[in-house]
């Protein structure tokens, strides 16, 4: 096989803030098929995938867990490599973002962007989505939340460090324009122009201090990497760059990338940010990014509290490891969302695995066996012009698939180059019907004419399998290996894939075909996807219920009456500034702006909050307390916090925005 160079092949890495859904496993299972195929073509491809670990969402779920964040990701990522194992990935190599040489990397990679001018310094106030870990304004939210998940966002404010995104912004532009194959497809591609670089980009938010969990800046250890400098630079540290300029033989050998494949979710990040921050580097673009779109569940997202979540694991246990491949790769349309229930995956099981290929070798092979003790031979005959007219058409279809093929896995339509490849069974199935082998078989023995003609047609369709199971290698290569190991012989290579006629004259098929996708009843498919639901919903109402149970009794003090509580007076305060008090190890100094006063507050709150964390927060004061001294500085009042049963404060701020001043009664 002729070498055609490297390919460099990524998926996107996979968040670890729990286990991901079979709309997740899509993405990496789309990327092998194009991975393997590429290796058919003689690529020497390098396949990447991995998981993104940092971040404030991993630190609360940690948290949550009672374990380290380190202990959390560390179970998280082992159980979604597994998944990749367990549908057959070929990965070449698993990244993780807490790798030693990763973080190294990045801290380079940051420190060179903020000597170079590109990254600076200052402070941050906007709407933030803890989930997706982002800044919005209030012109960029939909509907008051978060345009990317739809979640709640809250007024945040912190000191960080900033990327300046304009500097490139018109270099970037001109890429896009002058590279049209850039961003794919090209729906992604106009939305990426229009809505964001044409009107003018910020500067990104590239640091955080209000969280631990991430790499920390090496030259000013309050700040954190944020999420997406820290998580794109994977593509680069995984093959050996280093921002002193001693990068591997392997990242000069494999950069740039030949295609980053992305859920289109997370498009702006790849083909704004990522190819900016290159820019900054010196380092080329990637070739392409392509946004995958989403598989969803009845047209809609997957929610475990309505048990509709569909875990790969589950559809492999019943399904098996390929058809669940299949499904996934045959269902998912090229630009728009796909959908996947268990109805479905069984539909197409029955139609398409069990019934056109599945049946197809097994009716094959066990006619070979019936009527020539398994010996498949090309006689070469034909008795009248209608089974020349069956013959040139097969070979024709057969022969001709592969440049079809090639056709559609050139732009990534993936989907429309299984349905190529099932075109070769459908053809043969259809010759089935067309020669009728089972009515030359009934004159075999004595008509020598018949008996050749029958042993041409099944060598014909043991020749069309042969090819067809080539061809399908990159998609579903467990079957791919059943069925040429039943037909005693072996994957072809793609070059051999337009010619006719290869299979060996007197080679005998296995006597004892295996059925490779046995028909599935529908109602017991049902009931199978209803005792995971069930399970799944009970699951969730048991982690509701340990939340609602997660409460404190305290001792209970003497009762007051209304006319005590109407003396005490709650305001909303803002804090504006805040510093911690010297020589305490408790006490930080906030300066709170309560209507139009400001107040000095003194609170025991140094273990919980870090100064840059006060500031801008909105809190509940207690304002009419009598002022006193404590460590030796004054404070007018006292911030409202709560306790739990380990001693974590957190301060009481109001649900919604309410400005400062405004009576808490």
């Amino acid at each position: 096989m002729q070498n055609k160079g490297n390919y460099y092949l990524t998926t996107a890495i996979a968040y670890t803030s729990g286990k991901p859904h079979i709309g997740n496993n899509y993405e990496v299972v789309l990327a092998d098929s194009i991975a393997r195929f590429k290796r058919k073509e003689g690529y020497d491809v390098f396949f990447q995938t991995g998981t993104d670990e940092h971040g404030q969402k991993i630190e609360l779920k940690a948290q949550e867990a009672g374990v380290t964040p380190k202990e959390f990701v560390d179970k998280v990522a082992a159980t979604i490599q597994g998944l990749c194992d367990m549908l057959n990935v070929s990965y070449d190599k698993f990244i993780r973002t807490t790798d030693d040489y990763h973080e190294a990397q990045v801290q380079k990679i940051f420190k060179r962007l903020y000597e170079q001018g590109d990254i600076y310094k200052s402070a941050y106030e906007g709407l933030y989505c803890t989930p997706c870990e982002s800044f919005w304004t209030e012109s960029q939210l939909v509907d008051g939340k978060c345009p990317d998940c739809g979640r709640e966002v809250k007024p945040a404010k912190e000191e960080a460090y900033f990327f300046r995104m304009s500097k490139y912004a018109d270099r970037l532009i001109k890429h896009i324009n002058e590279h049209p194959e850039f961003i794919q497809p090209v729906s992604r591609k106009n939305e990426m122009m229009n809505n964001f670089l044409l009107p003018g980009l910020q500067d990104l938010c590239v640091s955080r201090t209000s969280f631990k969990w991430g790499i920390p800046v090496d030259f000013d250890d309050k700040h954190v990497v944020y999420v997406w400098l820290d998580a794109l630079t994977n593509y680069i540290t995984g093959i050996g760059y280093d921002a002193d300029g001693n990068s591997t033989e392997q990242y000069k050998k494999l950069w740039p990338a030949d295609l980053h494949l992305i859920g289109k979710d997370i498009i702006r990040f790849h083909t704004i940010y990522w190819p900016i921050f290159l820019m900054a580097l010196g380092e080329e673009l990637p070739k392409q990014v392509f946004g995958h779109p989403w598989l969803m569940m009845n047209g809609g997202k997957m929610s475990k509290s309505k048990g509709n979540v569909v875990y790969a694991d589950d559809l492999v246990d019943y399904f098996g490891v390929d058809a669940v491949r299949y499904y996934v790769l045959h269902e998912m349309p090229y630009d728009n969302d796909g959908n996947v229930t268990w109805e479905l995956v069984a539909e197409r099981y029955n139609s398409d695995l069990a019934n056109t290929l599945g049946n197809l070798v097994n009716r094959t092979i066990s006619m070979s066996n019936k009527y020539f003790d398994g010996v498949v031979a090309d006689k070469g005959v034909q008795l009248k012009p209608e089974d020349s007219v069956a013959d040139e058409d097969l070979k024709k279809t057969v022969t001709g698939t592969y440049a079809k093929v090639i056709s559609k896995m050139e732009t990534l339509r993936v989907a429309d180059a299984l349905t190529e490849i099932f075109g070769i069974f459908k053809r043969c199935n259809k010759y089935i019907d067309e020669t009728e082998p089972w009515v030359l078989a009934k004159d075999k023995e004595t008509d020598e004419a018949k008996a050749n003609r029958l042993s041409t047609v099944l060598y014909n369709l043991v020749e069309g399998i042969t090819i067809g199971a080539s061809l399908l290698q990159p998609f579903m290569p467990e079957t791919a290996e059943k069925i040429v190991a039943q037909l005693n012989t072996s994957l072809r290579e793609f070059e051999q894939l337009e010619e006719f006629g290869l299979y060996e004259n007197g080679k005998k098929v296995t006597d004892k075909p295996e059925i490779l996708f046995a028909r599935l009843d529908l109602k017991e498919v049902l009931a199978r996807e209803e005792e995971l639901a069930a399970a799944m919903m009970a699951e969730a109402a048991d982690e509701a219920a340990e939340e609602e149970l997660n409460v404190i009794d305290i001792e209970a003090k003497e009762e007051i009456s209304y006319d005590d509580f109407a003396k005490l007076q709650f305001q909303v305060g803002e804090i504006i500034a805040c510093e911690e008090v010297p020589k305490s190890k408790k006490l930080l100094c906030s300066q709170v702006r309560v209507g139009s006063q400001v107040r000095q507050i003194v609170s025991g709150i140094k273990a919980h909050y870090t100064p840059e964390q006060m500031v801008g927060k909105k809190v509940m004061v207690l304002v009419n307390l009598k002022p006193a001294k404590l460590a030796g500085v004054m404070s007018e009042g006292m911030l409202l916090c709560a306790e739990d049963a380990d001693g974590n404060l957190a301060l009481m701020i109001p649900e919604k925005e309410m400005p400062a001043g405004a009576e808490i009664c």
